[in-house]
């Protein structure tokens, strides 16, 4: 390795990616390529890389793995993982990502492709006019307008595909047991039993993840239940329509025909299913647009760039906090803040610390929200730069006891971010946050014991004071003189004559002895300044 480049982080890059790909790795890696399908050729490429970039063709096995001492991240420029050992990875420290969304809309328009090719027979009648055929009569199809089409998993992927064949005029139904009854109404979706959809569709589509559960699903008790007329498309995963069973239905007559991209065991090239005539084969082509892999190679190089940072990779598969459902996304920012300014009005490193999440969010997986907080709380406290990663080992460092408790009920708020502690004096201390409105406006809505409605901001402060007349004007005088603008104020009390709080947002950091004039003045028992950007 050369001096000049000798500090930068090596990826390496296995196989072919779009330009745009390292585009978007910027320029503080040094990048190489190999050909990871070349076995030798990868091993002896791989030893001292911090990151490798693949796409199917190479195998990062364990052999791979420990062949490189410095590897921190694996990224597949793809949805799959077979040709990723993360067992391996997770054990070695190393991380895994994919690009889980990069090839959604390329997926759902090949289903919509084989639904429409296996109602006309447009692949059959193709290739039987190249041969010098006209058979009009031999390919006449079925309509799609007015038909029900039966959606097997509406996740992202199926619902794009009700979209687009509701546009054909077709009525939708689905099975999916994670999705609420009202989700499916609101896009004109009647959710059914299984066995219903079985009953009532003329066209089946499957879109489900493959597990367990979901292996063989469509097999042949399901395909004895349903109509002689019905063409089942499978652009999801191989297995989960049982292929013995779908030959033996269409052998039967159970099944009109069928449109499959995968396949339980592949590379595929002989099938019993590929002798019938009304089945449409293609060879796992459901990622296999230009756009899907460009999509694919530019997430994960940004996944690569955030890991070599340290900071949280939201499509990690085998780290802490993984991957984030999009209603959590928008409390991270909320959550740091919320560590940040709890640092700033304990002063000093909590003995325990509680992060409570409350409200709809919790139907998701929180705990990222915790990772969050902790992030926030360090922030200010230690001189490396925090991360995602190492933030829990600075509160393990410091015998922390950090502790996330989550609760669906929040009365007043939709969701509501709570993150307390203990201080070694054994005082407690405690600041509370919301997302507000569709924009998901950050607040802060409780110090301690004082309720307030307050637009988190770049610079704050909070001053503690028994409650008598004139404190506001004299805080305004203040921070006037000192050319400090007041962007928002809050001023709540226990009781009349009790303890008060003042919560301000203001334009411009608070200098020290501007905040300590103000303390001096009110008669201040803790005035704490927050400022939010570094």
């Amino acid at each position: 390795m050369s001096n000049a480049s000798s500090h930068k982080p090596v990826v390496l890059i296995a196989e072919e990616l779009s330009p745009a790909t390292v585009d978007a790795l910027g320029p503080d890696f040094e990048i190489r390529h190999c050909n990871g399908a070349d076995r030798a050729e990868l091993l002896s490429a791989i030893v001292d890389v911090d990151a490798i970039l693949v796409r199917s063709a190479t195998k990062v096995d364990a052999e791979a793995i420990a062949a490189a001492p410095r590897l921190r991240v694996v990224a597949r420029a793809g949805v799959g993982l077979d040709n990723v050992d993360v067992p391996t990875a997770t054990k070695a420290g190393v991380m895994v990502v994919n690009a889980p969304t990069s090839n959604i809309v390329t997926a759902a328009e090949l289903a919509c492709g084989l639904l429409v090719s296996v109602a006309r027979n447009i692949p059959q009648a193709n290739a039987s006019l190249k041969q010098g055929e006209w058979k009009r009569n031999k390919y006449t199809g079925v309509e799609l307008a007015e038909k029900t089409l039966g959606v097997v998993g509406l996740g992202r992927i199926g619902v794009l595909v009700a979209q687009r064949m509701s546009a054909f005029g077709m009525k939708i139904v689905a099975y999916d047991p994670y999705v609420q009854p009202a989700r499916a109404a609101q896009m004109g979706v009647k959710l059914l039993t299984l066995d219903e959809l079985l009953e009532v569709a003329d066209f089946i589509t499957v879109h489900l993840p493959k597990t367990p559960e979901t292996l063989g699903l469509i097999g042949d008790e399901a395909l004895h239940k349903v109509k002689p007329s019905v063409r089942i498309v499978n652009a999801a995963r191989g297995g989960i329509v049982d292929e013995a069973a779908l030959a033996s239905a269409l052998k039967e007559g159970r099944v009109a025909g069928a449109g499959l991209d995968v396949f339980s065991s592949e590379p595929c090239t002989d099938s019993p299913l590929f002798e019938f005539d009304s089945v449409v084969a293609t060879p796992h082509l459901g990622a296999s647009t230009g756009e899907a892999q460009e999509k694919a190679g530019i997430s994960v190089a940004r996944s690569v760039r955030l890991a070599l940072a340290g900071e949280l990779v939201p499509d990690a598969v085998n780290v802490q906090g993984g991957v984030i459902a999009e209603d959590v996304r928008p409390g991270l920012p909320l959550a740091e803040k919320l560590g940040r300014i709890f640092t700033a009005l304990a002063g000093e490193v909590a003995v325990r610390l509680d992060v409570e999440v409350r409200g709809e969010i919790t139907q998701h997986d929180v705990k990222v929200l915790e990772l969050s907080t902790l992030k926030g709380v360090f922030e200010d406290v230690v001189a490396e730069t925090v991360s995602y990663v190492n933030a829990p080992l600075f509160a393990q460092e410091r015998g922390i006891e950090v502790r996330l408790t989550t609760s669906s009920e929040s009365p007043e708020h939709r969701n509501l971010v709570t993150v307390s502690g203990t201080l070694a004096s054994g005082d407690e201390v405690s600041v509370s946050g919301t997302l507000s409105g569709p924009k998901h406006i950050l607040k802060i809505v409780a110090v301690g014991e004082f309720e307030v409605d307050l637009v988190l901001n770049d610079h704050m402060a909070f001053l503690r004071y028994g409650d008598r007349p004139g404190v506001v004007g004299t805080l305004g005088r203040i921070l006037g003189e000192a050319g400090i603008n007041i962007a928002g104020m809050q001023v709540a009390r226990t009781a009349e004559g009790g303890d008060a709080l003042v919560a301000l947002t203001v334009d411009d950091s608070i200098p020290v002895p501007v905040l300590a004039e103000i303390a001096q003045e009110i008669g201040a028992t803790s005035a704490r300044a927050v400022n939010l950007v570094d």
